[in-house]
């Protein structure tokens, strides 16, 4: 019998890449539940929409009303929470948001999870709970958690309130934290899709301060690959952290995109540092490693080519999203199933 896996924040870019992977992988069925705010995006999930195996649920972690219909509809085995506000820019403007989705809707699913006997509950971080580091030395599973801004902070929360069920009410739950992904179907308000846009229509590429923040890039699929992994084989109650061990400073990365679009880098544009701004993360992936043999199996430069060969590919659905007519997707191809 297959196991029924309920993914939040599937219509993202991230989850929507990881409900494909999983049901290539085992025998599970899949219930994808999205609010469908501004970065929930159903054409994500196109791909899927006959696939017997595979169910969409409207619904937002911050409503019970939501979460006990689709519990008490499906009977769930497990639960993986990638819904969350997640641009730090937005968390600056507003911390509300973020507050909501990441610690309230956390809550709210846990307390279903726990209600309904799930088996498996993996929650989906990041490593910004970590704060930032000098130009020596890795995060670790140990590493203290000093988040910088309003969404780490969020994040942070969220992860305590997880781990606090495991210890309170013996609930079998594991934390993932990942390093930055990249890769198809990514919103282009994130720093790799907004430079190709950018690039391609000759516009300025604003890159924060000196550009020299550095950042452990990691190709969407490695990480998907990674959280299954933590999925099936974790031990309940740990965190895993996941990172590609593929360091780089932003301004590199905007050179790389400006080079492979034969672009100048004269558009490159110098802004304000914004408040807060962590300098450098890197991940130790020591852990995910020794216990349950994952390693990454794309380099950046391939990985980077990948992606904006896609784009350059799928302009169609970059312009829907830019345009926002993605958000027609849901009406026009499920209101009446």
């Amino acid at each position: 019998m297959s196991k029924k896996i309920l993914v939040t924040g599937s219509a993202g870019f991230i989850g929507s890449s990881f409900v494909k992977l999983m049901l290539t992988k085992g025998d599970y069925e899949v219930i994808s539940f999205d609010a469908l705010t501004y970065a929930g995006n159903l054409e994500n999930l196109d791909s899927l929409k006959d696939n017997p195996k595979h169910t969409f649920v409207k619904g937002n972690i911050e409503s019970k009303s939501d979460l006990e219909k689709v519990f008490d509809e499906h009977k769930i085995d497990g639960v993986i929470n990638f819904a969350a506000e997640s641009h730090v820019d937005r968390s600056i403007m507003d911390s509300s948001p973020f507050v909501s989705t990441n610690v309230f809707g956390t809550v709210n699913l846990l307390d279903f999870s726990k209600k309904h006997n799930v088996k498996r509950y993996l929650q989906v971080s990041t490593d910004e709970v970590y704060g930032s580091l000098g130009a020596t030395g890795k995060f670790t599973e140990k590493t203290n958690l000093k988040p910088n801004s309003p969404y780490s902070a969020s994040k942070t929360a969220a992860d305590n309130f997880v781990r606090s069920y495991y210890k309170t009410f013996d609930f079998p739950a594991l934390i993932t934290r990942c390093s930055n992904n990249y890769g198809p179907y990514q919103f282009p308000e994130k720093l790799i899709p907004l430079m190709i846009m950018n690039a391609l229509s000759d516009k300025d590429l604003p890159v924060y301060g000196d550009g020299m923040n550095v950042r452990d890039w990691i190709y969407v699929d490695d990480h998907c690959q990674a959280i299954l992994e933590v999925f099936e084989k974790g031990r309940v109650g740990q965190v895993y952290n996941i990172g590609a061990e593929n360091e780089m400073p932003n301004i590199e990365i905007v050179k790389q995109i400006l080079s492979y679009l034969n672009k100048p880098e004269s558009l490159i544009k110098y802004v304000k540092d914004r408040p807060g701004h962590d300098k450098r993360y890197a991940m130790d992936n020591t852990k995910i490693s020794s216990e349950l043999g994952w390693t990454p199996k794309y380099d950046f430069e391939n990985g980077l080519k990948l992606t904006i060969d896609w784009y350059l590919d799928n302009m169609d659905w970059v312009e829907r999203v830019i345009s926002g007519e993605y958000r027609d997707y849901y009406k026009s191809n499920y209101s009446n199933r």
